[in-house]
């Protein structure tokens, strides 16, 4: 088998780590750990991330590029939602939309969605690591900034951020929170009437 490139390489170090947390939990993410489930030589992961927290800077980088993918993809297998990014014609488009990337991210992209709440919380622990996540958290708030402004906001930023807050508690409250276990398996038209909800919450006149 050949080796990969550096650049390929950085990736896959990347992608197994996050993989790891997700499993396991940061007490499983370490160089050697990340070096073996990836198929590496000894050593390679601290090559390239000589250090833990440059190891999770680099999978806050990765969770934003797939994430911001997802986005730009724009649907969940099988539904015909248009992409997040594109100038939504209207209310129940975008709605759609977001309801298919909520879908997608509660079911294939679960593990993904919970190592990302793991990680985001060491940056909260380690100083080091806050400039990293703001940077990989900037692209979410412009995609959804630009979808607020296609949808007539005059102020797409502050309503860019209360979309991706809302976001990230419906995630958290049904991956992790206290009634995660019990609720029922995710549900595209449910999710849509809830994304039709945060939609107008945020598109409202602010009081």
């Amino acid at each position: 088998m050949s080796t990969p490139p550096p650049a390929d390489r950085r990736t896959l170090i990347a992608d197994t780590a996050i993989g790891l947390v997700a499993a396991a939990g940061l007490r499983g993410l370490t160089h050697r750990a990340v070096d073996a489930a990836a198929g590496l030589p000894a050593g390679s992961t601290s090559y390239y991330f000589r250090t833990r927290t440059a190891l999770i800077a680099a999978c806050y980088q990765r969770l934003a590029e797939l994430d911001l993918a997802d986005v730009d993809d724009g649907a969940a297998p099988g539904s015909a939602a248009p992409p997040a990014t594109a100038v939504a014609p209207d209310r129940d488009a975008a709605a759609a939309a977001l309801a298919a990337l909520l879908y997608r991210w509660l079911t294939a992209g679960r593990e993904r969605q919970l190592a990302r709440f793991e990680l985001s919380l060491e940056a909260a622990r380690n100083p080091e690591l806050q400039d990293d996540l703001h940077r990989a958290g900037r692209g979410a708030r412009a995609r959804a900034a630009g979808v607020a402004a296609a949808l007539g906001s005059d102020r797409p930023d502050e309503a860019a951020e209360l979309l991706v807050a809302w976001t990230e508690g419906l995630l958290y409250d049904r991956l992790a929170g206290a009634l995660a276990r019990s609720r029922p398996a995710p549900d595209l038209a449910e999710l849509t009437g809830v994304a039709r909800r945060m939609l107008a919450a945020v598109l409202a006149d602010p009081a």
